[in-house]
């Protein structure tokens, strides 16, 4: 006899109301997917035996400080828990490069990225919609200079035409775009990376 299929909002529900088989069953139904995930970034099995095991200890954390928001799936909510944790392991390994305050700012570089699996995706759009939030916390000027630069790309040239600003006060308003969006960042805590 096949047991009904319990959906993940109610096996949340369940667990948050002291049901500790719900968890059991959650962890047990994403385990393969998130474990995988894992081990693609990685490729080392200690290593995601211990990412995925650090990922439940904030699934459960944020579920018992009654944190957790419905307004996502569960998935994507914990490949998202597993996505950072993977990001601060490469970080303390030194394994992974951190922005450097030169050159164009390359987190826009992650919005071209065509070859994406459903995980990717998941994690691409929640980027996506970090950098939209980041980019309205700019002052005026700021942001239009951006815009313009990143999402238009314009030449410096026409963003001063286009503006009625010299091209010296809109390359420094780009700059300053980015120094803010740099402080926004690690004001938070943002990881944005693909």
């Amino acid at each position: 006899m096949q047991k009904e299929l319990v959906s993940d909002a109610n096996l949340v529900s369940n667990y948050i109301k002291g049901d500790e088989s719900a968890l059991e069953i959650l962890i047990t139904r994403h385990k393969q997917k998130i474990y995988s995930f894992i081990y693609s970034k990685v490729y080392d099995r200690d290593v995601t035996e211990d990412i995925f095991q650090d990922t439940f200890i904030k699934v459960i954390r944020t579920l018992k400080r009654g944190t957790y928001n419905e307004e996502g799936k569960f998935l994507p909510w914990v490949m998202r828990i597993s996505h950072n944790l993977v990001i601060d392991f490469f970080r303390k390994n030194k394994r992974m490069p951190k922005f450097d305050n030169a050159g164009e700012f390359s987190i826009f570089s992650v919005l071209s990225d065509t070859s994406l699996n459903a995980e990717k995706s998941i994690i691409k759009e929640q980027v996506e919609n970090d950098v939209r939030r980041l980019v309205e916390e700019l002052p005026g000027d700021q942001k239009e200079v951006l815009l313009m630069r990143i999402y238009n790309d314009m030449s410096f040239k026409e963003i001063s035409d286009r503006t009625g600003v010299s091209i010296n006060t809109a390359l420094g308003r780009m700059r300053y775009a980015l120094i803010n969006l740099r402080k926004i960042i690690d004001k938070h805590n943002i990881v944005l990376t693909n």
